[in-house]
């Protein structure tokens, strides 16, 4: 015991935590040890000497009223121990630490091992909770089930790559160095510790800031970035100089910096994209390879687009397995319809012939002596245009709710005036006259509709007469005959 700071000082440097936190865990083991031991369950303290010898005492605290027998004393009864007590003081009670036997040894090591991993755990966490996607170069160590666990090099921390976080064309060996993002810190669980990534985007991304020096300086910005790991990576830059071509940049002289890249990531497929405000304009260089005919925006405020493409680009723009549009929605955070020409025909074909009117509306029956309370009645029923209402047989129209037998005849004289008034007139009236002017002796002569032409149609009148057909008639392309005026 008289090493114990000793051991605790190499302890604390090897685990890079505060010394202070081993002692408290080596005081609360000795507790539970002793605990264990005397099977008390009385408030026990443990405290170090000047020489590092560990000393255990029972505690119970000196009250007016006592309200729990097994940890409090009356003042009579503590004065009685030590005369010197005051109120609200403590008594103690030293225990022999020399008793304690091999299992409460054990049970003091396990105690003190689980608080010097917890606050391992805690001073991890707090080490590299805000260091989310920052990348680390580390070492293989050694490979446990489907995971490896890796080394980082500065830190010499141990941290753990899961089977989600690699890349499908991973395939690295114990000893070699890689280049990995933290993921994020598990405090809890049996793989607690620092989480690290090789399928994140946020590695991309760190890659092109340190091959790219453009990007380093800030000239040139990542925008935004979509991945699939082992598959694809799409990636939207913008320049802030308009004299450095951020594409260019990227992709460096006979395109050195990306091959790096590409490289780093065992020949994953790179699409280095120019970023753009506009969304149509973006959306255009997001699908590259494919050429866009045209982008539609559907609804800006739910960040919906529609996207045309020639019939031959259309599986182009999609991608293998819709890779390509997937990822291009990731990188504009929208959802993107894409259609080719022909579907896109096809669609405007069914919506036009889908709002052709089928029939008129039966509230033009209300110009015919039909009451909205009859027109309530037919909607109810689904009798909504003249067309269906005129093929019903007064049977079926009597059989309507809130029709009955004596609406039936309203209803067939408002269909027959309805259609009535289409048809021609027999005797149509002349035009008036102006006032000034006398009327004929002569009277008009009607021409009768015929097959012939109305031109070649025989009349008889006084004088001279012009017959002229007229060129819109209401009863379709049947000519009428007009009005013929006398001449004096």
């Amino acid at each position: 015991m008289a090493s114990i700071y000793q051991v605790i000082e190499i302890l604390s440097k090897e685990k890079g935590i505060d010394s202070q936190i081993i002692v408290d865990a080596v005081k609360d083991a000795m507790i539970v040890a002793a605990r264990k031991h005397f099977r008390s369950v009385e408030d026990m303290d443990a405290t170090f000497d000047a020489k590092g010898m560990l000393h255990i005492a029972i505690v119970k605290k000196v009250v007016e009223t006592v309200e729990d027998p097994v940890n409090q004393l009356t003042l009579e009864q503590a004065q009685k121990i030590d005369p010197s007590v005051q109120l609200d003081g403590e008594i103690r009670k030293p225990l022999p630490t020399d008793v304690l036997g091999r299992i409460a040894a054990q049970t003091a090591k396990q105690v003190i091992l689980q608080k010097v991993r917890e606050a391992e755990r805690d001073t991890v966490f707090k080490a590299f909770a805000g260091r989310e996607g920052d990348m680390v170069q580390c070492t293989v160590k050694r490979v446990e089930g489907m995971d490896m666990v890796l080394e980082i090099d500065r830190e010499k921390l141990e941290v753990r790559l899961p089977k989600r976080e690699q890349s499908r064309l991973d395939s690295f060996q114990v000893g070699d160095r890689i280049k990995a993002t933290i993921r994020g810190v598990e405090k809890g669980g049996k793989n607690s510790g620092v989480i690290v990534s090789r399928a994140a985007p946020e590695l991309v991304m760190r890659l092109f800031e340190q091959e790219v020096p453009e990007i380093y300086d800030n000239t040139v910005v990542i925008k935004a970035c979509a991945r699939e790991a082992g598959e694809r990576t799409k990636i939207a830059v913008w320049s802030r100089d308009r004299d450095v071509d951020c594409v260019g940049a990227c992709v460096g002289m006979k395109g050195m910096r990306v091959q790096s890249i590409i490289r780093e990531l065992r020949n994953e497929k790179i699409d280095i994209i120019e970023f753009s405000d506009e969304p149509s304009a973006f959306a255009t260089h997001a699908l590259s390879p494919a050429k866009i005919s045209r982008v539609a925006i559907i609804d800006p405020l739910d960040r919906h687009m529609e996207v045309i493409v020639d019939d031959s680009q259309l599986s182009l723009a999609i991608g293998k397995k819709g890779q390509n549009v997937r990822l291009a929605a990731k990188l504009l955070g929208w959802k993107i319809d894409i259609k080719s020409e022909e579907e896109k025909r096809q669609e405007v074909e069914t919506q036009m012939s889908a709002l052709q009117i089928s029939g008129a509306p039966i509230s033009v029956l209300a110009d015919h002596g039909v009451d909205d309370a009859i027109l309530d009645a037919l909607l109810a029923g689904e009798v909504n245009t003249v067309e269906k209402l005129g093929s019903m047989t007064p049977e079926q129209l009597a059989a309507l709710e809130g029709i009955g037998e004596e609406n039936v005849q309203r209803v067939v004289n408002a269909i027959n005036a309805y259609y009535g008034q289409y048809e021609t007139s027999d005797a149509p009236a002349p035009e008036a006259l102006p006032e000034d002017t006398a009327e004929p002796e002569a009277s008009t002569v009607e021409l009768e509709a015929s097959d012939a032409p109305a031109e070649s149609a025989p009349s008889e009148t006084v004088g001279e007469t012009v017959a002229e057909p007229v060129a819109d008639s209401p009863a379709g392309d049947e000519p009428v005959a007009a009005p013929i005026e006398s001449a004096e």
